[in-house]
């Protein structure tokens, strides 16, 4: 993968269409798709080959920790943060048990935590940094 692809897989349109914004200001050349179910995403997912995907953990259906489940047995390189606004313990333990890499509680992570993250995934993935403002 020589391109930094992004998926946020969140039902809430709000928050979606927020954290879409919130990263294409901080990352303009940063290709970013979003989807709002587990089907939706998995299609994505083969589709678009995002390097990181933000995956809510409540989705209609199948939940967000089923999906990344199925994501990291298909592409365990792709590196997969939990949002969640539930911080709890067993949430924690099943997200990093079905092969999540981070866990983001909505409300009390900072976008300067998230961009670090995403910029720590940037250095060990080797890639170029997409147009850091």
């Amino acid at each position: 993968m020589d391109r930094f692809n992004v998926l946020i897989v969140e039902d809430n349109l709000t928050f979606r269409q927020a954290l879409t914004e919130i990263l294409k200001s901080q990352f303009p050349c940063m290709a970013i798709e979003e989807a709002n179910n587990g089907p939706e995403a998995l299609q994505k997912i083969e589709a678009f080959s995002p390097t990181l995907v933000f995956m809510d953990i409540k989705l209609p259906g199948e939940n967000g920790l089923e999906i990344t489940r199925r994501i990291k047995a298909r592409h365990p390189e792709m590196i997969v943060m939990i949002l969640t606004s539930n911080d709890l313990p067993e949430y924690r333990d099943v997200a990093f048990r079905y092969g999540a890499n981070h866990f983001i509680v909505k409300g009390s992570s900072t976008f300067e935590e998230i961009s670090s993250l995403i910029e720590s995934v940037i250095a060990a993935q080797r890639l170029p940094p997409p147009c850091a403002s």
